[in-house]
C-alpha cells in the first residue's frame, strides 16, 4: 500500500510508475495488479476527485480504479449520479464504485457497483457479506424510493428540484462563510464544507457555543485530520432554506469574532 499527494494526479502517476519499475518488496517481482483508490468527494476536505486525469492514468498503466462515492452519490452531477456524472466520465471506466445509503438516501447500508465477476467474488469471499445480516425491508424501501425520486421515476420533479437546491445551498453557504472571513476549503458544488479552526483547544469551545445558539455542528480533530488542522465540517442539505442558511452564517460569523477564527478577515 502506497499513498500519493492529496488529489494530485501527477503525484499518483509517479507512485504508479515507481511501483511498476521496482516491483514487489524484496522479490522485485512485477505486481499482478495495481488498484487505485480515491474518493468522489474527500470527506474532510470537501474537494472533488480529479477523476478524468485519474482515469487517464489508470488506462495508461493498465491499473484498476476504486471510487468511494459515500459523499458524492446523490449530491454531484446534473442527475446526482455522483462524480462520474459531475465530470461526464463513463462509469465503465471505474472498476468498482462504492457508495452508502446512509447519506443522500437517508437509510442504512451501502452498495458495490462493478462487473458481474467482481460482484460474484465479493458475494462468496467477503466476510462482511457472508456473516452480516441483510438490510431490513423498511431500510431497503427507503433507499429505493430515494433513488426513484432522484431519477424522477416517482412521477414528480422533486428530485431535480432537490438536486438544484442542494447545489445552490452549498455554493451560497461556502461563499457566505468566506465573505465573513473564515478560511474555507472545498470545491464549488460540493455539499461538504470545512471551515478551519486549526487550534485543537477551539474544538470544544466552538461546539459548545454553537450548541447554545441552536446550531448542531460537527467538529473534527486528530486523528481524522492532522493535529494542527482541526476544522468544522458542515454538510449542507437540500432541505435547508435560504433563511436557515442566512441565520446560520450570522451565528457562525459572531462565533468567529468571539473565538478569533476569522483567519481570512480583511
Amino acid at each position: 500500500m502506497k499513498v500519493f499527494d492529496h488529489n494530485n494526479p501527477a503525484a499518483l502517476e509517479k507512485v504508479v510508475k515507481a511501483a511498476i519499475v521496482e516491483g514487489q518488496p524484496r522479490l522485485n517481482r512485477p505486481w499482478r495488479r495495481i488498484l487505485i483508490l480515491v474518493e468522489g468527494i474527500y470527506s474532510m476536505e470537501g474537494e472533488i476527485c480529479k477523476l478524468p486525469e485519474i482515469i487517464a492514468i489508470k488506462k495508461k498503466y493498465k491499473c484498476y480504479l476504486y471510487v468511494d462515492e459515500a459523499h458524492s452519490i446523490g449530491a454531484l452531477g446534473k442527475r446526482a449520479r455522483g462524480v462520474c456524472d459531475h465530470w461526464g466520465c463513463d462509469p465503465n471506466d471505474v472498476d468498482i464504485l462504492m457508495g452508502t445509503f446512509t447519506k443522500s438516501f437517508a437509510s442504512v447500508g451501502g452498495y458495490i457497483a462493478a462487473k458481474k465477476e467482481v460482484i460474484q467474488y465479493l458475494r462468496t469471499r467477503s466476510y462482511g457479506q457472508i456473516y452480516e445480516t441483510s438490510m431490513t425491508p423498511g431500510a431497503m424501501e427507503q433507499a429505493y424510493q430515494s433513488l426513484l425520486c432522484i431519477m424522477g421515476r416517482d412521477g414528480t420533479n422533486t428530485g431535480q428540484q432537490k438536486i438544484k437546491q442542494l447545489r445552490d445551498n452549498s455554493n451560497y453557504f461556502r461563499n457566505a462563510l468566506r465573505a465573513t472571513g473564515y478560511q474555507v476549503f472545498g470545491d464549488e458544488d460540493s455539499p461538504v464544507i470545512p471551515a478551519m479552526l486549526y487550534f485543537p483547544a477551539k474544538i470544544p469551545g466552538f461546539s459548545r457555543e454553537a450548541f447554545k445558539r441552536g446550531l448542531a455542528v460537527v467538529v473534527v480533530g486528530f486523528p481524522a485530520t492532522p493535529l494542527l488542522e482541526t476544522r468544522i465540517r458542515f454538510c449542507i442539505s437540500a432541505s435547508h432554506t435560504r433563511k436557515d442558511l442566512e441565520w446560520a452564517v450570522q451565528q457562525i460569523s459572531e462565533l468567529g469574532d468571539q473565538l478569533l477564527l476569522k483567519y481570512n478577515a480583511k
